[in-house]
């Protein structure tokens, strides 16, 4: 199971510190984190995609700069299977960019992706006419009626305007998939945990179980 991560704020804040968070988070998780990692931000120009097959914690090589919108993403690929940096998430198709965590067992859908993660991306987008809170309400759901047993499925969606959807759901073990939201500085943060030593103007709320929404 892998750890995601999002930051939006209306002012530009530095990725740096929030990355350096996420990859303590990864390192310390009591899952292994170090299949690869991705993030993907919005600049003057538009979105960026990094992606690297090394862990988190020891890429030297890491963006830095300042952005309004951040997500990250640590692999922990399933069974150790597919280990390329091209199965890294964030996944992006031109708009959006998407990130996943979860594990599903005896899925029942056709779609195209490379990995279970992208096959779920691409088939939720066939839903909504557009509107992605709308996609993920019935897709979601179409691909739980397909599937044997939902273990987690925890993902968030932004496109290019800075909208940012999330859903999280779980069968099992809420201490480790339950995700956690938190304001502070002037930014929102979405993520599989609160940040490790969180000051203490920084308060983290669990997200409920079961939830869609924008964020």
């Amino acid at each position: 199971m892998c750890r995601i991560l999002c930051v939006r704020s209306d002012e530009r804040f530095d990725m740096e510190p929030h990355l350096a968070a996420f990859a303590q988070l990864a390192r310390e998780s009591p899952e292994y984190q170090g299949d690869g990692w991705g993030c993907a931000w919005i600049d003057a120009d538009g979105w960026r995609v990094y992606r690297d097959i090394s862990p988190v914690w020891e890429d030297a090589a890491a963006p830095s700069g300042r952005t309004t919108l951040l997500l990250a993403h640590a692999r922990s690929a399933y069974r150790g299977e597919g280990i390329r940096v091209e199965n890294n998430m964030p996944f992006f198709d031109g708009e959006r960019a998407f990130i996943f965590n979860g594990e599903l067992h005896g899925v029942r859908i056709k779609e195209r992706g490379r990995i279970g993660a992208e096959k779920v991306f691409n088939f939720v987008k066939r839903f909504g006419d557009g509107d992605m809170g709308l996609a993920l309400e019935r897709g979601l759901d179409a691909i739980e009626k397909r599937t044997r047993y939902v273990r987690a499925m925890n993902l968030i969606v932004a496109d290019a305007s800075r909208r940012v959807h999330f859903a999280s759901r779980f069968s099992e073990d809420p201490d480790y998939f339950r995700m956690h939201a938190s304001h502070g500085d002037g930014a929102r943060i979405l993520c599989s945990a609160p940040y490790p030593d969180s000051d203490r103007r920084r308060t983290w709320t669990p997200v409920a179980n079961g939830t869609i929404g924008k964020f």
